[in-house]
């Protein structure tokens, strides 16, 4: 790997690692003023909001300007949506700016490899971003929780910055600073991306133009056999994993009586788990194996049940490893397979636009399915039932309709198949 690549995926990480800790402060600052607990999970709602309304744009502006300044502009877009916290607008606008700078940085960070690396090496490439990326969630919600932990906050509380002049008066005030220098750090990184030379034809600007085509890929994926499998299971992932990161806190603290700056580490707990899961599938499941995963999905579902019985944080923490292996093994295969069909029934980049459409789409829809939950007062322990219930039963279903396609087509004769 040149250092080219080293630098993105810098950038790429310290962008993140803010991105998950900001995440955590959007909350603190919500209990601070006392907003309804309705209000939490969509905070995440109004960060993947963009991502969806913008999905038929992004790419288009992603290839109109070199990859690196497409993302320098972006992580500046998210400083922005930092800074609004800072001085006091509400959390979710200010994190749904920051949704909004995400949303465009995305293909920009996967667009520049195919231009800066051969072939042989974008396979280990995306290895590493999605590697780095699962230990930047893992560390950023750990670091946000750190951050209003009250012994850290009273270190950090009136500290003065030298040759500023700004004293914290809130343990949020300092978390919020700190996450703004690490997107500055991710921003100086963004700067020192190689522009690859990479240019492409003059990019489709008439909106209506730009929608159709996309909805041609949207219809061509989700029509084939093998698309429509991997589509199905990579978007109950997303939006039931967006929701369980709620349902952990509120859980930790009605069952465990955990605040949410020691909540937040066990959130970092199930991403532990679902890197080691992930780990573990691309080493045991090649591609053309990748459908023989999906009853762990059914597994998953019945195991995150089981949290309603555990009351110690010893048991908890297992339990919560557990449910990451879990969601790593079956959902990386369905991924890699949902990629690779892409790439035969359309482009690279098309078919990622189509993929963060229909995964964001399925966040929108439980985190809004959640906050009903919470805004009528359901026990938490009911909704862990019902989400549970949720996830296995919708695998089962999938897994009922592949068997229906096995039926009529020979499947693993169409992962084989390359394009023409």
């Amino acid at each position: 790997m040149n250092r080219g690549f080293y630098t993105i995926i810098a950038a790429q990480f310290f962008s993140s690692l803010a991105d998950n800790a900001l995440l955590i402060a959007a909350i603190a600052l919500l209990t601070q003023m006392h907003s309804p607990e309705w209000m939490t999970p969509l905070l995440k709602l109004f960060f993947v909001l963009s991502y969806v309304v913008l999905a038929a744009f992004v790419g288009a502006f992603a290839d109109a300007l070199p990859k690196g300044r497409v993302m320098f502009i972006t992580n500046m877009i998210k400083i922005l949506g930092c800074g609004m916290m800072f001085f006091h607008v509400h959390p979710l606008i200010a994190y749904g700016v920051v949704g909004f700078g995400a949303a465009a940085y995305s293909p920009a960070k996967y667009g520049i490899l195919t231009e800066l690396l051969p072939a042989e090496k974008l396979v280990a490439a995306n290895g590493w971003i999605e590697g780095l990326t699962v230990s930047s969630i893992i560390l950023g919600t750990v670091m946000g929780g750190a951050l209003l932990n009250e012994h850290i906050a009273d270190a950090l509380l009136y500290t003065y910055l030298p040759r500023v002049g700004i004293t914290f008066e809130a343990s949020t005030e300092a978390a919020l600073c700190i996450i703004t220098l690490i997107y500055i750090l991710a921003a100086v990184f963004n700067l020192r991306i190689p522009d690859t030379g990479a240019r492409y034809a003059h990019q489709q600007r008439n909106p209506v133009k730009l929608i159709i085509d996309f909805a041609n890929c949207c219809s061509v994926l989700w029509k084939d056999k093998l698309g429509q499998i991997s589509l199905a299971v990579t978007t109950l992932f997303w939006g039931a994993g967006a929701t369980l990161q709620f349902i952990v806190l509120k859980w930790a603290e009605h069952s465990l009586g955990m605040p949410l700056g020691k909540a937040a580490i066990l959130q970092g707990v199930v991403a532990v788990g679902v890197a080691i899961g992930a780990v573990a599938a691309a080493h045991f499941i090649p591609l053309k194996k990748s459908l023989s995963v999906m009853p762990l999905g059914i597994a998953m579902g019945m195991v995150v049940m089981a949290m309603t019985l555990v009351h110690s944080v010893w048991i908890a923490y297992p339990l919560l490893v557990i449910i990451g292996v879990l969601s790593g093994f079956f959902v990386v295969p369905m991924n890699a397979l949902l990629q690779h069909r892409g790439h035969v029934l359309m482009s690279a980049g098309h078919s990622i636009a189509v993929q963060n459409f229909n995964e964001n789409l399925s966040v929108l829809f439980m985190l809004v399915l959640y906050a009903f939950m919470i805004k009528a007062h359901l026990n938490i322990n009911m909704i862990i039932v019902m989400f549970g219930i949720f996830v296995a039963g919708t695998m089962y279903f999938v897994m009922r309709l592949h068997a229906r396609n096995q039926r009529e087509f020979d499947t693993v004769a169409l992962i084989g198949e390359h394009k023409h």
